[in-house]
Formats: structure tokens, sequence, C-alpha cells
């Protein structure tokens, strides 16, 4: 059944603070900026942590990346939502002591700042450890905190050349190619979001004696880590892995085809019964019987053949005949989606897998729904990303005890 989802409308001062979910309680500060580190605290949020989002008063360069509507970002709608938006220099004095002050009942602190630069501003562990020993440390850097790279200036598309990935993505003989999104910053994203809650169940599990720790995350390390076992072939092998196009070194027929009436669709047949029946539909029995084919390896070196096959009889069927026929003999096929095709898919609409939330700036918005679906408890998406420093009389009110003039004078000093 569909996960039922909050979408309360949203007041401007005011939005609706009480999250589900298994981290509810849990209270998250996200003074990072831009994709990998607030997409750790979004998947927080989105579980039921009470986050935070603190921006330098000029505002985090996300929420004016990629597309947009009357100067709304709608990636950040995406990536803020389920955070309450405050403003903090945290170059001044002034913020550094009230990051301090918020630090003492805080969980979680989530920052992407450049090694040093938070030991620089008094802001470091081992000062925020003395303030709060239970706090967990989120640190995400393209190269991690230490090593000869440590202090380099890094995006996600450093780690997708680095990592390899750019080298086997494309044409066997045409150039590297990057993804067209922010891969490396969405897997270390996930990856940081993991690390947290892995964090949080060993401080927890203490008790009372139970403290904090630093998590060192960089953009590299767990793009490396999904990219298979390249690393274990070159040690045992010599094997250096290239571009192959759609297809796949490791099995076939796997690649993608245009059908008659001028759609594409992917194919993969990992398993050898599956490859079977793709070519017995196709009408290549024969190629069944030879010696090679049972064996994944062998029939990715015969991907040519196998593949000639495989386009000729989908260029010769519309779409609905090969989806249909494909369903009928148990092989596995999907057609290639444009994001309004992904959007209109009776799966994806029956699941909710795309949502509405009410945006006070855009009204009906859809957007990606959670991630994963919890029985017991499952998550919300209370409110999508807001203003600059939206919150802040509310926040510094409740949580400082300020005064609406004290915050005034605040941001008018360039403080907040």
């Amino acid at each position: 059944m569909p996960q039922e989802f909050d979408a309360t409308t949203t007041d401007s001062a005011d939005p609706p603070l009480r999250g589900s979910g298994p981290l509810h309680g849990i209270r998250v500060l996200d003074i990072s900026t831009v994709y990998a580190a607030p997409i750790s605290a979004m998947l927080l949020g989105d579980f039921g942590a009470e986050v935070i989002k603190i921006e330098h008063p000029v505002g985090d360069p996300a929420r004016s990346h990629g597309a947009n509507k009357n100067g709304h970002g709608l990636w950040w709608k995406v990536i803020s939502r389920n955070k309450r938006c405050v403003t903090l220099n945290l170059g001044r004095p002034e913020g550094q002591r009230i990051l301090r002050e918020l630090v003492t009942d805080a969980d979680v602190l989530i920052e992407n700042f450049r090694p040093c630069v938070l030991e620089k501003w008094g802001l470091g562990p081992d000062r925020l450890h003395e303030i709060n020993p239970k706090l967990v440390m989120l640190r995400v850097t393209g190269f991690g905190q230490t090593g000869p790279y440590a202090s380099r200036r890094a995006f996600g598309t450093l780690a997708e050349a680095m990592s390899g990935f750019a080298h086997q993505t494309g044409e066997e003989f045409g150039p590297p190619t990057l993804p067209p999104f922010g891969l490396a910053d969405g897997v270390a994203g996930i990856t940081g979001a993991f690390a947290v809650v892995s964090a949080l169940l060993h401080r927890d599990s203490a008790g009372s004696d139970g403290h904090g720790q630093v998590i060192d995350l960089s953009l590299l390390e767990p793009l490396i880590g999904i990219l298979g076992p390249g690393p274990s072939a070159f040690d045992q092998l010599g094997v250096v892995a290239g571009r192959h196009g759609n297809r796949s070194p490791n099995n076939a027929p796997r690649n993608t085809y245009l059908t008659k009436d001028g759609r594409w669709v992917a194919i993969s047949a990992s398993a050898t019964s599956v490859a079977e029946r793709v070519m017995r539909l196709v009408g290549r029995a024969d190629l069944v019987e030879q010696p090679w084919f049972a064996s994944a390896g062998e029939r990715s070196r015969n991907g040519d053949l196998l593949d000639d096959a495989v386009a000729k009889w989908i260029a010769d069927r519309p779409l609905r005949e090969v989806s249909a026929e494909f369903q009928r003999v148990g092989a596995a096929l999907a057609p290639i989606y444009d994001v309004e095709q992904l959007m209109n898919d009776p799966h994806v609409r029956d699941r909710e897998t795309i949502t509405t939330v009410d945006d006070e700036d855009l009204g009906a918005l859809k957007m990606q729904n959670l991630m994963f679906r919890m029985q017991a408890t499952p998550g919300a998406i209370r409110f999508p990303g807001r203003r600059l420093g939206q919150d802040n009389h509310a926040f510094y009110r409740e949580r400082l005890g300020l005064s609406p003039e004290q915050i005034t004078d605040l941001e008018h000093d360039g403080v907040l």
C-alpha cells in the first residue's frame, strides 16, 4: 500500500514542526551548502529529525542552481524540505558564539567547509565536543579531512572523474562521459545519512555514557565503493575496465534498442535463464544451443551476434507489443523514459513515487517522494524548502530566548 504523506500547507512564520518517523526527537544543525551534505540532512528530516538549515545571510548557492519559477529554485524546494531556514554569519565572532550555544542541545551537526575552516573559527570537533560530548559531526569534503588532497577545492565532478566512473562511461571509442546530474553528491549524501544514523545508534546504545563522534566523509570514496570490483580485478588480474557504451562486459544481451514506433527500450539479461528466454523470443533458439551461451562472460564476448538478433526483432514491432511479449516470456525490459513519461507511468503513480506537496510560493508542487517505505515508522514531507531567513524570528526566540528587537539588531549588524 502507498505510504501516507503529510503535505500540510506551510505558514510563512510557522512551518509544521511535528515530525514523524524513526528519527523523531533528533535535532540536526545543517550548516552545509549546495548538495552532498544537504542531501544527508534532507534524508534525516524526511524520517522525523528536526533539521535547522543555517545559512550565511547571502544564502546557500543551491537556492539559485538549476530551474526556477518566479525566482524560487525548484531543486532547493526538494533538498531543503523539512528544514527550518535561519541565517547566521559564522565568519563573525558573534555568529560563532551563537552556533556554540545552539550546539549545546543538538544531536547532529552537518558541515562541508574545507578542512580547518571550522577550527579557525573555534568551531572544530574538539571545541564542540567540550560543549556537547554527545554531538555527532558529519564532515563532508571532496577528498576527506586527511591526505595530500585534503585542502583542495572539489566538487562532485572531480570525484566522478577520479573514481573511474567517467573512464568507464560512454561509447567504446568516444570520450569519457560525466553524468548530467550530481551523482557523486547524491551517493555521498545517502552515505552520509547512513553514517549519521550509525553514529547515533552507537552513541545511544551506551545510554547516558554514550558519546558522539566525527564522521569524515569524502565525495570520492562512496562513489568508488559502488563501482564494482575494479580495484580487486586490477590487483588480481591486471584488468583495467574501459568503456562499453550501453553494453556490459559481464553479460549479454544488455543494451538499448529502438522500437518500430521510435521508442527506446533497455534490456538486461544477467541471468542465463533470462538470456535464453530473450533469444528464443526473438527467434534465435539456435544460439541458446551454442556451448558458449551458458557463460555470461562468453555471451558478452558474442555481444554483436546477440544484439543484432534482438535489435532486428524489436525494430519490427511497436513498444506496446515488445513490452507485452517480454512480459509474457518473463524477460526483463523497460522503456527509456523522459521525466514526463516517468511521471505518467501507472506504477510510479500508484506508488506515489512522485508526490505533491503544498508550497507557500508555488502552490501544489510535485517532487520526488521518500526514497524508501517503513511499515511501522514512516517518514513524511511536511513542507518544501523555505525562504532565506524565514524562520529567524520564530527560531531564535524559541531556542535562545531573543526578543524581536535583538533579532532585528543582529540582522542589521550582519550576524543573522
